[in-house]
């Protein structure tokens, strides 16, 4: 038998918010933004092909940065609220905010022969496989 208590209340809601992750950068609309973008990586003899999920951005938001076996990819999602003259706004879930994604692959990436596609909310990126690099970059998005 349990004779201590139980602390369900409001203020452990509240602390419990408090707590929750992603409570410092919710968004003022909506749900918040998710905490990583979601991958699919395979390998092949010559190289890695890289899925990732990132829908609702502008391929312009996206940045794929190459560090030898490096990569991070950063995205930044928009919201620009606009209201018609005879127009009220009922209910508004979209949001402002940045997500990145950081990973290590097992070999260095040829950034010279790297490329990156955008479509349909999915950034597919062809990584062939080199020996030593030296600086990063930043690869462009078509």
């Amino acid at each position: 038998m349990n004779i201590l208590p139980s602390r369900s209340g409001l203020l452990d809601e509240l602390f419990r918010d408090f707590t929750s992750p992603g409570f410092f950068i919710r968004p003022l609309h909506g749900d918040t933004l998710p905490s990583q973008i979601k991958l699919d990586v395979s390998e092949s003899d010559s190289g890695y092909t890289v899925l990732a999920e990132v829908p609702g951005v502008s391929k312009d938001d996206i940045q794929v940065e190459i560090d030898g076996p490096q990569i991070t990819i950063k995205a930044e999602v928009k919201q620009f609220d606009s209201q018609d003259k005879d127009e009220r706004t009922l209910r508004s879930e979209r949001y402002y905010g940045m997500v990145s994604r950081s990973f290590q692959l097992p070999a260095d990436i040829d950034r010279e022969l790297a490329s990156a596609r955008y479509e349909n909310g999915v950034l597919t990126l062809t990584l062939p496989k080199r020996r030593g690099s030296a600086g990063g970059t930043r690869l462009q998005i078509d």
